[in-house]
């Protein structure tokens, strides 16, 4: 039996999703827990990889079972009682075996939060930033990423993938009160991508780049000639999208 597992996590004291050998990640608390309520071994697939101290909203997990889980609320509630306050498990959902929740996933979404304002209940939650910034500069910019769909240049260095192709279907900044809020969706990102893009666009609102520098950026597929990665903490996995014969739109 295969099944999806959806839950969230702040992680800020993680060194991200992936388990580490010397260093915790949201995988390895997930399934120890799993493995100490089922009593059996449980190997997690995640949908998306996040670094560390970077935040989710929602995420998928999957992984494999014997014999079916007789009650998934009863099961939720126990993984919930034992996990530490900074990670929720929300759903478990059977799902077909041959369905992979990474490659399955038709879209992802990010959200990179700036606060202009400093504001002591948001640590950790956001990037403080009081900088004067042009956003309608940034989303001139931005909308430039939809036109085009090689990205090397906002990946990490010897990443491991096959290609740095990606269709970005929304890339918008929108302020709200004291937030200035990064939209950005694809089919999927690479490594380091958002963070990368975010700290470039950024260049563009303080005026240290313009519209043409971003674009040369886009097309020279060299990772030093765009920013510096944003901080961590601002940077949030909000949405994964699967068909609606897997997931229904209104489950997402």
């Amino acid at each position: 039996m295969r099944y999806f597992l959806e839950f969230s996590y702040k992680g800020t004291a993680y060194n991200g999703w992936q388990k580490q050998k010397n260093s915790l990640g949201i995988q390895q608390v997930l399934e120890e827990a799993l493995a100490k309520v089922l009593r059996t071994t449980v190997e997690l697939t995640g949908s998306s990889r996040t670094d560390t101290g970077v935040h989710a909203s929602q995420q998928f997990a999957h992984f494999d079972l014997e014999n079916p889980i007789p009650d998934t609320d009863m099961l939720i509630y126990k993984l919930n009682g034992i996990i530490p306050r900074d990670i929720a498990v929300k759903r478990i959902l059977a799902v077909p075996e041959d369905v992979n929740s990474r490659f399955a996933a038709t879209h992802r979404k990010y959200e990179y939060r700036i606060s202009r304002l400093k504001n002591p209940f948001l640590i950790d939650e956001v990037y403080f930033l009081a900088a004067p910034l042009d956003v309608p500069a940034m989303n001139k910019a931005a909308a430039l990423l939809l036109i085009h769909h090689d990205f090397e240049s906002f990946s990490k260095v010897h990443t491991n993938v096959n290609n740095f192709r990606c269709t970005i279907s929304e890339a918008v900044w929108i302020e709200r009160d004291d937030l200035l809020v990064f939209h950005v969706q694809a089919n999927r990102f690479l490594r380091g991508m958002v963070r990368a893009l975010v700290g470039t666009l950024l260049e563009i609102g303080k005026g240290k780049k313009s519209m043409a520098d971003f674009e040369d950026i886009i097309l020279a597929k060299d990772r030093k000639k765009a920013g510096a990665q944003a901080p961590a903490e601002g940077l949030f996995l909000v949405e994964v999208g699967y068909p609606d014969s897997l997931i229904k739109p209104d489950e997402q």
